[in-house]
């Protein structure tokens, strides 16, 4: 599957402004009931594609599947954000599905992308069926590592000084496998977190969930309690960004929440664990086809 064939462009607006997001579109099975979309972490060079196009022709086999660049990222614009990013995305998103005619869909967010479809979730029930979220920021509260984590100091570290070493290293906390972190690889994400306004968008997107005035609202694990969708939780047992003792608070708050925990993987379950991602996922979102209840926006 190539890029370009998948590509597509948006502008929608909210109360923000108008923006053009970047999406990718594949597929036009309903092995799932609903349509997938898939929202991206938030490290340097990250978009939709890096994190998620090479699962792309699996989840396109099996269901309607769209993966977004969330603003600031990938080949989206990159507007200073309002308020606390997970908001700020999340209501871009939901214009994004009303541009393109998706009432209703499934979402799967890894890391910052978690904490956007959480958010979308808590927000807008009605648009939303199952959830699958990847160490996800804003419900991942750490009970025993330290804050900032490694992967997180890593990120830190590269936007005070953008170096391919830097990135470099920041990318290694990413896996478990050294071997996926190719030349190639650190080139392209250097390549796109040093693009014209990549550096400020993400300092504006950081400073969202370090000012006071806005990153309580990001604090998603407060409300987990009110998130009734059947979500299921992935993890990486060696996740160095998003720890795996993060897990256990949205596993107690979230009334309908599994967990699944993948060995030997990092917060890159979809690429470090791709076969088994896959399945996990695909089995856990098929489950809304066959409990007509699900249909429902209580669901």
């Amino acid at each position: 599957m190539r890029k370009e064939d998948v590509q597509r462009a948006a502008t929608v607006k909210t109360e923000h402004g108008e923006i053009t997001l970047a999406y990718y579109e594949a597929g036009t099975g309903s092995g799932a009931g609903l349509p997938l979309v898939m929202l991206h972490g938030g490290g340097p060079g990250a978009s939709s594609w890096s994190n998620f196009g090479p699962a792309l022709p699996g989840f396109a086999e099996r269901m309607h599947t769209v993966m977004v660049d969330q603003p600031g990222f990938g080949g989206s614009d990159k507007p200073a954000v309002q308020g606390n990013y997970y908001r700020f995305s999340a209501e871009y998103v939901v214009a994004l599905l009303d541009q393109v005619g998706l009432e209703r869909v499934h979402l799967l967010g890894n890391s910052l992308g978690g904490g956007t479809a959480m958010r979308l979730a808590l927000t807008h029930p009605d648009r939303v069926g199952r959830l699958v979220l990847m160490g996800p920021g804003g419900l991942s509260l750490n009970l025993f590592h330290a804050d900032p984590t490694e992967g997180v100091q890593r990120l830190m570290d590269f936007g005070a000084d953008p170096t391919r070493e830097k990135l470099r290293a920041f990318i290694s906390t990413m896996v478990v496998n050294k071997d996926l972190v190719t030349d190639e690889l650190v080139e392209e994400r250097f390549a796109d977190a040093t693009a014209p306004g990549a550096q400020e968008a993400m300092r504006s997107m950081g400073m969202s969930f370090w000012n006071p005035a806005t990153a309580e609202d990001g604090m998603l694990w407060r409300e987990a309690h009110r998130l009734r969708k059947h979500t299921l939780l992935t993890w990486g047992r060696e996740d160095r960004v998003n720890p795996l003792d993060g897990a256990m608070v949205a596993l107690k708050l979230i009334p309908r929440a599994q967990l699944h925990v993948f060995g030997n993987c990092g917060h890159w379950a979809q690429i470090e664990a791709a076969d088994e991602f896959l399945e996990v996922c695909t089995a856990f979102l098929g489950r809304h086809v066959e409990r007509g209840n699900e249909v429902g926006s209580r669901s």
